[in-house]
């Protein structure tokens, strides 16, 4: 009769890890906020921070825009310039992906439009796919008047689903946010 053996020892702990019934979430950090502004504009000589605040108006009309909740009334968009021409705007910003937040950047030039978008930092297990070039640069050139939407002119990626449609809601909720900004005069 054949005797059961181990194969190796794991390491004490490893067994509550491997049988815990949660998700493991891998945090990779990509670049950094300076990184992201630096590679969405290689020109810039400087980046200047500025305070975008919506009123209730604005919110709910930024949310009506988007088809989803405004979120935050108040957003850091940092100005990208070069001498004194204004290059754009970068936007950093997390969503969650099923069950972790994806750090994020948008890269929006001077009319508003995408130029790309950065994967700054991602913590889930599954779905990391949303980094690939390809995929990201679905993106590039789209405006306020675009629809942003999976499945429309954003297309999904099978094993990455939640975490496309959720940084695509967050993309069309940043070019919303920098219309209403211009739109204001705040940027």
């Amino acid at each position: 009769m054949a005797r059961w053996q181990p194969l190796s020892v794991a390491p004490a702990g490893v067994g509550l890890v491997l049988g815990a019934s949660a998700p493991l979430a891998f945090a990779v950090d990509y670049l950094t906020p300076q990184q992201a502004q630096q590679a969405q504009f290689p020109h810039a000589d400087r980046f200047v921070p500025k305070q975008v605040k919506l009123d209730a108006a604005q919110l709910q009309a930024l949310s009506a825009q988007i088809g989803a909740a405004g979120r935050s009334a108040q957003w850091t968009v940092v100005e990208a310039w070069q001498g004194q021409q204004l290059l754009g705007w970068v936007v950093i910003d997390n969503v969650v992906g099923k069950f972790e937040l994806i750090t994020y950047a948008v890269g929006l030039d001077a009319q508003g439009k995408v130029l790309g978008v950065d994967i700054l930092s991602y913590r889930e297990s599954h779905g990391s796919e949303i980094r690939l070039p390809a995929w990201r640069a679905q993106f590039a050139g789209k405006g306020p008047q675009s629809p942003l939407r999976v499945g429309q002119d954003v297309q999904n990626l099978s094993g990455a689903t939640l975490s496309c449609q959720h940084v695509t809601e967050g993309v069309r909720r940043i070019v919303a946010v920098v219309a209403q900004g211009r739109a204001s005069h705040q940027l």
